[in-house]
Formats: C-alpha cells, sequence, structure tokens
C-alpha cells in the first residue's frame, strides 16, 4: 500500500507522541518494502524547522540526513497536477499551504494519507482522498 506522510505525523513519531507507534510500523513496512511512503519536500522542511526548535540545528540537521537514507521517498518538486489540485485543496478546503500539498500528493498518487491535522477533515468526508487518522 502507499502512504504519504503529512509533517505532523512524522513529528508525531520523532516526539514520541501515542501516535508514534503507528508510524513506527509504517516506517518498519516500509524499510521491509511491504508498503510505500512518500513525503513532499515541503513536509520535510516543516519537520525540519521543528527540530531546530526543539532540539537546536544540529539535531535537525541529523534528522535530515537520516531522512535522506531511509526507505521513505522524499519527493523533491512539486508537479504541476499536484500544484493544481493543491490550488484547488487550498481554496475550497481552507488548509495551510503545506497541507494542501500533502493532501494533493496523496490523491495524485492515489496514495493514503497519514494525519492527525483536523484541516483533513472535510477534504476526506468529500471523499478527496482516504486517511489514516492518527
Amino acid at each position: 500500500m502507499d502512504y504519504v506522510l503529512d509533517a505532523c505525523a512524522l513529528i508525531a513519531f520523532l516526539n514520541d507522541e501515542p501516535e508514534a507507534d503507528t508510524v513506527a510500523d509504517l516506517l518498519m513496512k516500509a524499510e521491509a518494502g511491504i508498503d510505500r511512503l512518500f513525503i513532499s519536500s515541503i513536509q520535510i522542511l516543516e519537520v525540519y524547522y521543528d527540530r531546530i526548535y526543539i532540539k537546536g540545528r544540529e539535531y535537525a540537521d541529523t534528522f535530515l540526513e537520516s531522512m535522506r537514507t531511509s526507505s521513505v521517498v522524499i519527493l523533491p518538486e512539486i508537479p504541476s497536477d499536484v500544484i493544481r489540485e493543491a490550488g484547488r485543496f487550498k481554496t475550497s478546503y481552507s488548509m495551510s499551504l503545506a497541507d494542501s500539498i500533502a493532501a494533493a500528493t496523496a490523491k495524485i498518487l492515489g496514495a493514503t494519507l497519514v494525519t492527525k491535522d483536523d484541516e483533513m477533515k472535510a477534504a476526506e468526508d468529500a471523499k478527496e482522498f482516504s486517511v489514516l487518522w492518527l
């Protein structure tokens, strides 16, 4: 199965929040080649600056390197079909820009979005994409 990680999912994992076990399971399945995990560079940026605030730049840099070598596929650019969907999501569902990109990426890839962000609820209710709620 294919999944797209929202930044809040990865942050929950890194902060060892109650949802961390679910994300850890997805990461292990991706490492084993059972599932595929994707994340856009925008969500990586969100997690990176969160790590700077929480633990400092050196830790954030270590996080960034660990993502680069992980089994999570980092999508470095935003294709035009994702841009179009993200723009529509942003205006139709009042999502943040980063959340609209995560949602649009999930929709375009036909993947399940992994999130705990309530901004995604209206779009999920409209059957825009599927969500694994944390």
